[in-house]
């Protein structure tokens, strides 16, 4: 739980975003902002699949400023953008968890940009959990796909 909230928020031992962001653990950074990171996930529920988070340290949605709010919506946005033009899919999912009963497992607050799997929707189960090289791979393919929206 937070000071200010009743959301449940989940114990990390550090934040494995914050590593990434700063260079401390290997992560695809699809591209960031002032505000903003996208990476791309190893874990990939779609095709592809992005996450979209502030730079700095905030545990749930409750906690964002308008303007990283208003900048994390635009980041989505442009996610979307990416991945339509660069995998060309029929849907896009976004999704959001606050709170570990809501499926939050990092306590860094994170959108999630997904292309459909090839049967539809996404994959909410276990999936295999691939490698930086990997996630370059979808990056560049992305970047080369889709002409970002600055």
């Amino acid at each position: 739980m937070t000071e200010n909230s009743s959301i449940d928020i989940p114990q990390n031992d550090g934040c494995a975003f914050c590593a990434y962001l700063s260079g401390e653990r290997p992560y695809t950074i699809l591209y960031r902002t002032v505000d903003t990171a996208t990476f791309v996930t190893r874990e990939q529920r779609g095709l592809p699949h992005l996450l979209v988070l502030p730079i700095r340290h905030v545990s749930t949605i409750l906690e964002l400023t308008d303007v990283e709010t208003a900048s994390l919506a635009l980041e989505v946005r442009n996610a979307a953008i990416l991945i339509d033009k660069a995998y060309s899919k029929p849907g896009i999912a976004v999704w959001q968890n606050n709170g570990v009963p809501a499926g939050q497992t990092i306590s860094h607050v994170h959108f999630h940009v997904a292309g459909t799997l090839d049967d539809g929707g996404t994959d909410f189960g276990d999936v295999k959990e691939i490698s930086v090289d990997e996630t370059d791979l979808i990056a560049e393919k992305l970047m080369n796909g889709g002409n970002r929206k600055t």
